[in-house]
Order: C-alpha cells, then sequence, then structure tokens
C-alpha cells in the first residue's frame, strides 16, 4: 500500500499562506508551486483551496494583493503580507509551536 499524503489540518493554510508570502510575495499560481517545492511534494494545494484561502486573507486585510505584470507579459496579482498579517502570523506560529508540542508528547507515549 503506497503511503498516504498528509491533509492540510483546518486552519493550517493561513499558516503557511502567510509564512511563505513573508518570506517573498508571489502569485497565487506560484505559491502553490513553491508549498509543493518547499515540502518536496508532501503537500500539494489546489486552486480551490488556495484561491479562496488568498481572498479570505486579503478580506481579513492580513495580505494584499497588486496586479503587476509577469515576465512573459501577463498580469498576476502578487500578494504580500501586511503588518496585520506579521501579527497573526506570529500568533498562529506561536499556536502551532504548543500544537506540535502537544502532539510530540502525545507520541512519545509508549502504547
Amino acid at each position: 500500500m503506497p503511503p498516504r499524503k498528509p491533509n492540510l489540518l483546518q486552519g493550517t493554510l493561513d499558516l503557511i499562506v502567510l509564512q511563505l508570502l513573508q518570506a517573498e510575495p508571489t502569485n497565487g499560481f506560484d505559491l502553490a508551486l513553491r508549498i509543493q517545492a518547499t515540502t518536496k511534494d508532501v503537500l500539494n494545494v489546489n486552486a480551490g483551496s488556495l484561491y479562496p484561502a488568498l481572498y479570505r486573507l486579503e478580506g481579513r486585510g492580513w495580505i494584499r494583493g497588486e496586479w503587476r505584470a509577469t515576465d512573459n507579459n501577463r498580469r498576476a496579482k502578487v500578494y504580500s503580507v501586511t503588518a496585520a498579517g506579521r501579527k497573526q502570523l506570529a500568533a498562529d506560529r506561536a499556536a502551532w509551536g504548543e500544537f506540535t508540542a502537544a502532539m510530540a508528547a502525545i507520541l512519545r507515549t509508549s502504547s
């Protein structure tokens, strides 16, 4: 049986998007490729999940989108993290650290 790829836990996509956009503003298509490359194909986010997340984060004021010309002269919306988004990212990273520490404690228990 081939190994299963993990599903994104509820709320982790926002954290992933904020973290990667803080590192480098980019468009949605390239962001999906960066998620896939950074995780060595463990996480693949489809457009049906990514673009609603981008619109949601933009609506909350955590990211800003700006239309720009790409290298091949097409228009793409490039997203970057706002000050409010950086604050949210810090809070999400702290919560994620607590969650992963709790899971690590559970996984260290013997059955």
